[in-house]
C-alpha cells in the first residue's frame, strides 16, 4: 500500500507541475510575468476595435504595462471594461486618461496621458478612457475629402498632358535636345584634351617661377652691394676731393692759358713760327753736316784712318 500511495503522489505532483508550467507558459506568451508585482486599474470604453489582451500600455512611448483582460459590461450596455496591469512603482494622477491609439496596421495600444495633479488613484480604481484617432481615421476624415475634391480635375489634367505629349513642337524640342547633348559630348571631349595640356603649362610656370626666384636672389645681392657702395660713398671725404679737383682744374686752366700766351717760354715755343723755322733750318744744317761727315770724316777727325 505504501508503494501504491507514493506512486499516486508522484503522478499528482507531476500533473500539478505540468499545470503550473502550462499556466505560466500561457501567461508568458500573453506577456504576463507572474513573478513581477503589478497594480491593476480599470478603464471603460465604448469601442475597443483592434485592442487585444497583452496589448502594451505606454507612457511617453515607454512600455509601463499591458492589457490584462477585456470583458463586456453587461450591467452597463455599450461599454467594454479593460483591465490594465501596470508597474507597481507607477502612480496614476487623478484626471489622467487612458487613450486607445490605433496604428496603420489596425493594432491598438493604450497610451496614458498623465494629468498635472498631486492626487493619485487608488489601486483598482477606474480611470477615464478615450478613443484616439488612428492613422486610418485621419486618412478617412482628412485625406479622402481632399482626394475627392482633386479627382474631378485629374481627367482634365490627363487630357492636357496627352495634348502636350502629342504636340509636334515637343518632339522637335526633344530632337534639338538630342543634338545639344551630342554637341555637349563633343565639347566635353575637346575640353578633356585641352585639360591634358594643363600639367605641362603648370610645369613651365613652375620653371618660370624658379627662374624668377633666382633673379630675385641676384637682385637682392646687387641691392646689398649697392647699399655697401652707397655707405662707402657716404663715408668718403667728398668735399675735400671736390676741392682738390677744383684746384687741379684751376691749375690746368692756368697752364693752358700760359701755353696759349706768347709771354711765356712754352707759349713762345708753341706759338712763335720763327723759332719753328730756325729749328727746321738747324736740323737741315745738322743733317748736311752728318752727310758730309760720312763722306769726308777725315776733314773733321784727322786721326781716323781710312782703309
Amino acid at each position: 500500500m505504501k508503494s501504491k500511495y507514493s506512486k499516486e503522489i508522484k503522478i499528482g505532483a507531476a500533473v500539478l507541475v505540468a499545470l503550473l508550467a502550462l499556466i505560466f507558459g500561457i501567461n508568458y506568451l500573453k506577456g504576463v510575468n507572474l513573478f513581477k508585482a503589478a497594480n491593476y486599474y480599470y478603464v471603460s470604453y465604448t469601442d475597443v476595435t483592434g485592442l487585444a489582451q497583452s496589448a502594451p500600455v505606454t507612457l511617453n512611448g515607454y512600455k509601463v504595462g499591458l492589457v490584462r483582460e477585456i470583458s463586456y459590461e453587461y450591467d452597463n450596455p455599450g461599454h467594454v471594461l479593460v483591465e490594465l496591469s501596470l508597474d507597481r512603482k507607477l502612480r496614476i494622477p487623478v484626471g489622467s486618461k487612458a487613450v486607445i491609439v490605433t496604428d496603420m496596421l489596425g493594432t491598438s495600444t493604450v497610451d496614458l496621458h498623465m494629468a498635472p495633479s498631486q492626487n493619485f488613484y487608488e489601486v483598482g480604481a477606474h480611470i477615464e478612457g478615450a478613443e484616439g484617432s488612428g492613422l486610418m481615421d485621419k486618412v478617412s476624415t482628412e485625406l479622402m475629402p481632399t482626394v475627392m475634391q482633386i479627382a474631378p480635375h485629374i481627367d482634365s489634367l490627363v487630357v492636357a498632358l496627352t495634348a502636350v505629349a502629342g504636340d509636334p513642337s515637343l518632339l522637335n524640342a526633344v530632337k534639338r535636345l538630342d543634338v545639344i547633348m551630342a554637341n555637349l559630348e563633343v565639347t566635353t571631349k575637346h575640353l578633356n584634351r585641352a585639360m591634358g595640356t594643363v600639367p605641362a603649362l603648370v610645369n613651365n610656370a613652375n620653371g618660370t617661377m624658379a627662374n624668377i626666384k633666382i633673379m630675385s636672389d641676384d637682385l637682392t645681392k646687387v641691392t646689398k652691394a649697392l647699399a655697401v657702395i652707397s655707405e662707402d660713398l657716404k663715408n668718403m671725404p667728398i668735399d675735400s676731393t671736390m676741392q682738390n679737383i677744383n684746384n687741379i682744374t684751376a691749375n690746368l686752366d692756368k697752364a693752358t692759358e700760359q701755353l696759349n700766351s706768347t709771354n711765356s717760354s712754352l707759349g713762345l715755343l708753341l706759338n712763335d713760327p720763327g723759332l719753328y723755322n730756325n729749328l727746321n733750318s738747324t736740323a737741315a744744317h745738322v743733317d748736311s753736316i752728318l752727310i758730309d761727315l760720312k763722306r769726308q770724316p777725315k776733314r773733321y777727325i784727322p786721326s781716323i784712318k781710312v782703309f
